[in-house]
């Protein structure tokens, strides 16, 4: 039979529901608890099966449900409410480039694999998608000329299903995307909207077709190869989420990258920043090359400085095992075409993505093209800043570590989207709407001190026996899918203990996480959980990748412990962590566990979500809580050492664990008042809250991405771009020159005026005679790195001053002249640096070069 002639049928909905439908299609409420709550209403049974997709929900309503509630005036009214609150969030936001310096709103693209908006919109994995959904709400709320680009999959990311040993089966569903919040680009005469990517074998085009997702005031375009014209192979190349083999990322990542920037010049936005959310949209930096040169007749050279020079790398990742590297085979399978029309060699290609631009040997890593190709670079907390620095140290060889070009915007969260009913409601009353249109002011939080005990820790309280309800549903789901009988999950009413003290602790299932951490003494913590007088109580949820067996060990561990007489019904792993569970998690815990291995957690921010609901964060000092912890506002696991031996290192640190739990945590949560209030734990959560609320939300994270980040580079990219590009060709054929006058340059001599030690509080003259050859002085800058030295016979904490007086002695030489000020008593020690300087560089270490002496 041959394919149907197919087309759409929209819900009809009577005139005084209309809203719901563009409710619908939005995938961020800023009124969410409101909002979910009139679509849950209409059919509850309905908004479970659906999973909470509202789309699917309007078109499976029969109209007379639609019509009963079109009567019903306590319902109209709450719609005219939420509906008026969302048309008021998503007006027109004051222009951006009033408010922050640029000529124009210049656009920018937020490239990243993966969105965690909706559990109705399943493209995300976990962390990275959580984190990009709350970018691209923040950025709405902010009024940002912002869009999203990510790849749309036919099968998103896996269901877990786990049996009774706890083995996880990846089960992945089908998703009908015209029956998800998603509506198809379209030409002007009504074809869809795709675009093109050449793949290796001749007159192989694979078409990915664009659709168009609403958040707020934004629009995220998502790309899906999953096209009638496509080979069978190629229509899979977006099926799954972080699936299949080296060859398959590599073609998604293309589609990605390089299908991204096309899709975007085809519906007509011209971006100016390109936010690389991560390494997986690198190939992005080489499409705007070749756009570039295409549009402009540009040499390499120019179109690289001019293309560089808005981009915009963010890294996630602390190890080297975690970014996607190719092997150089592959880069010829699929880029010599590629490399060919941007008119650069294999050679000079393959550099650009190689720590040692000359090992022919090394595979081409996709955080190394970002780095190389962007005006900006960062981690994603002050430690992860200094951990990606010595990780990509070798990008710029011979640069102290310190002076490493990546920076470090410890991500936040989207508030009003995780904080549950009941503390919404507080914060409502106490606090007015401050917390809501303006979470990143330490004085919308004020009001916290305000709150009455008892009223903080009733709300509270409720949240947690709602987890322990949803906790409950879910077990009951596994149970039946089981085969279970009637009396085994009936038992299930026995589960929790509604005042007990709930620990929670939910992420991908990572050896480094160290979910076990808290199962080293299986006894000792059966005591800690059974103890009648002060019970405790703690809920799991997280997925393994599939291909991590040892994360999948991981979770068959902590399953056959559940199951035990000693830890039935206090101990529980809930299947199938997504957003839905994830903010009951978050919701309704009292302590938030985080204890993965220093310094391999680059930031996390499941304990931001969680702090903001009123439970105390106890932690390794990695990641975010490495800057945010404090004695008066949580717990700290160990003291931040680092060991070469991680199994000494965890005995050590699941010691530390046990002992806070039973001395700090379960003592001060069960030290109650006359009236059972556990009044110190209050104000810890109080102390907490006014913390960590103002400073771990995305409206300060983007708003730090739009000062450091956004506006300087949308400045530099205009700059470049002034008369007909002129100061891009010119800064390209001044990094050429420099590039071909680099070799010649010395530092012949370096002398000081010591006579002997230096007196702390003095200081020291320090003169070098350099040959600068054919450059200029003002075309280079010399330095002074000076500080303590170490053991090594290094410089530590080093600091940088310029050189900024100097003779000309004739003959390309120079005298440089400076003085080091001796703050200090013990052994000092200095070097001399030379490096490139020209004012439209990204910034100084671009070109690569330096000369040390």
């Amino acid at each position: 039979m041959p394919s149907p002639h197919t087309f759409i049928v929209q819900p009809s909905l009577p005139e005084k529901l209309k809203p719901l439908l563009e409710l619908a299609y939005n995938l961020y409420w800023p009124r969410y608890l409101e909002t979910a709550a009139l679509f849950r209403d209409l059919d509850p049974g309905e908004w479970e099966r659906t999973d909470h997709n509202p789309v699917l929900l309007l078109m499976s309503l029969p109209a007379a449900r639609l019509q009963e509630v079109a009567g019903d005036p306590g319902y109209i009214a709450r719609l005219e409410r939420v509906w008026q609150q969302h048309q008021t969030a998503i007006a027109p936001p004051v222009n951006w480039s009033r408010r922050h310096g640029p000529d124009g709103d210049p656009v920018i693209a937020y490239f990243s694999a993966e969105f965690g908006l909706s559990e109705a919109l399943p493209i995300y994995a976990g962390g990275l998608g959580f984190l990009a959904g709350d970018h691209l709400k923040s950025a709405s709320d902010l009024g940002l000329p912002m869009v999203g680009v990510g790849l749309l999959y036919r099968q998103g990311y896996f269901h877990q299903r786990l049996d009774r040993q706890g083995h996880q089966q990846e089960i992945y569903p089908y998703n009908d995307f015209y029956q998800l919040p998603l509506v198809a680009e379209r030409q002007p005469g009504g074809k869809p909207l795709t675009v093109r990517v050449t793949f290796p074998d001749p007159d192989r085009q694979v078409e990915a077709r664009v659709w168009r997702a609403r958040v707020g005031r934004l629009n995220l375009y998502l790309l899906d190869t999953d096209c009638p014209g496509n080979l069978k192979e190629d229509r899979m190349i977006t099926d799954r989420l972080y699936g299949g083999d080296l060859e398959k990322r590599i073609q998604q990542e293309i589609i990605l990258g390089i299908g991204g920037v096309r899709a975007l010049q085809a519906l007509g936005i011209d971006a100016s920043i390109y936010h690389l959310n991560e390494g997986h949209s690198a190939f992005l930096v080489l499409e705007r090359m070749r756009q570039l040169q295409e549009q402009y007749g540009l040499d390499p050279g120019t179109a690289r400085e001019l293309a560089a020079s808005s981009n915009i790398f963010t890294t996630h990742t602390p190890v080297a095992a975690g970014i996607d590297i190719f092997p150089p085979y592959l880069m010829d399978k699929y880029f010599t075409d590629y490399y060919q029309a941007l008119g650069l060699s294999r050679q000079e290609f393959l550099a650009l993505g190689r720590q040692d631009p000359n090992n022919q040997q090394e595979p081409f890593n996709m955080a190394v093209l970002a780095l190389r190709l962007s005006a900006r670079a960062n981690g994603v907390s002050q430690l992860h800043g200094q951990t990606a620095r010595r990780m990509w140290q070798s990008v710029w060889p011979g640069l102290p570590v310190e002076a490493v070009p990546i920076g470090a915007i410890t991500n936040g969260v989207h508030t009003t989207s995780w904080v549950g009913p009941q503390m919404a409601a507080l914060y409502d009353c106490y606090l007015g709407t401050a917390w809501r249109d303006d979470p990143a002011s330490p004085g919308a939080w004020d009001g916290v001190e305000g709150i009455p005990a008892r009223e903080l820790w009733q709300a509270h309280e409720e949240q947690r026996r709602e987890l322990q309800a949803f906790a409950r549903r879910r077990l009951a789901r596994q149970l039946q899918g089981w085969g279970a009988g009637p009396r085994e999950i009936a038992a299930l009413e026995e589960f929790f203990d509604p005042g007990a003290l709930t620990i929670g602790f939910a992420r991908r299932f990572a050896a480094y996480k160290r979910p076990a951490l808290l199962l080293s003494d299986a006894e000792r913590l059966a005591r800690i959980l059974g103890d009648r007088q002060r019970p405790v109580q703690i809920i799991y949820a997280g997925k393994a990748h599939p291909r991590d067996e040892e994360g999948k060990q991981l979770i068959q561990q902590i399953t056959a412990l559940t199951a035990t007489e000693a830890f039935r019904g206090r101990l529980v792993f809930l299947e199938d962590y997504d957003l839905e569970v994830a903010r009951y998690l978050v919701q309704g815990v009292d302590v938030w566990l985080g204890n993965p291995r220093r310094p391999l957690e680059a930031s996390s921010t499941s304990g931001m979500k969680a702090v903001v609901n009123g439970a105390l964060q106890a932690s390794t000092l990695d990641g975010w809580w490495a800057e945010a912890w404090t004695p008066a506002t949580g717990w700290a696991i160990g003291s931040g050492e680092v060991y070469a031996d991680a199994g000494y290192q965890d005995a050590l640190e699941g010691e530390a664990l046990y002992n806070l739990l039973e001395k700090e945590i379960i003592p001060l949560f069960y030290e109650r008042d006359g009236s059972n209030l556990p009044v110190a734990w209050v104000d810890m959560m109080k102390r907490s809250i006014k913390a960590y609320a103002p400073a771990f939300n995305t409206q300060r994270m983007v708003s730090e991405y739009s000062r450091q980040f956004y506006v300087p580079v949308a400045g530099l990219y205009r700059r470049l771009q002034a008369g007909n590009l002129e100061r891009a060709r010119k800064l390209a054929a001044w990094r050429s020159r420099v590039r071909g006058a680099w070799p010649a340059l010395k530092i012949e001599e370096i002398t000081d005026d010591r006579e002997g030690d230096v007196v702390a509080g003095d200081s020291l003259k320090v003169q070098a005679r350099i040959y600068l050859g054919s450059l200029q002085p003002e075309e280079v800058a010399v330095e002074l790195y000076y500080g303590p030295v170490g053991p090594g016979g290094e410089i530590t904490a080093g600091e940088r001053m310029e050189l900024a007086d100097y003779q000309d002695r004739g003959g390309g030489r120079y005298l440089y002249s400076g003085t080091i000020p001796c703050r200090q008593g013990g052994r000092q020690g200095y070097n001399l640096l030379v490096l490139p300087r020209h004012e439209d560089q990204a910034y100084p270490y671009q070109s690569g070069l330096i000369l040390w002496g």
